[in-house]
């Protein structure tokens, strides 16, 4: 009686060995094409994370600086405005990343399916 014979759910070493080549070529595959497109969009993604930080920060500058020309206060409304304009430019920073890593998460797990 043969190996094979006695076990009649087994699968031949061929067959094994076959699926486990095809499971790695396709994971080959995958980082393929996802690997060429890190790079372009981590490009892309820091240009769009460096503007929606800087245009936050030079508003509240512009105004801070009218408002300073404009009405005389012993505060500095360039400095707070800043302040505040850069910190809403990282709140919109930290919300694109969040929404994009979500995205990408559900991408891959769409794909995997």
């Amino acid at each position: 009686m043969n190996k094979d014979q006695s076990k009649p759910n087994s699968e031949s070493p061929s067959t094994n060995f076959s699926r486990r080549i095809q499971t790695k070529a396709a994971l080959k595959l995958k980082a393929k094409r996802s690997s060429a497109n890190t790079i372009w969009f981590g490009l892309g993604m820091m240009g769009v994370i460096g503007w929606s930080i800087v245009i936050p920060t030079l508003l509240g500058i512009a105004l801070g600086t009218w408002i300073d020309k404009t009405y005389s206060s012993g505060y500095s409304w360039t400095l707070m405005l800043l302040f505040i304009g850069l910190l809403i430019g990282c709140a919109n920073a930290w919300y694109w990343l969040k929404k994009e890593d979500r995205q990408m998460h559900d991408d891959e797990e769409k794909k995997d399916e």
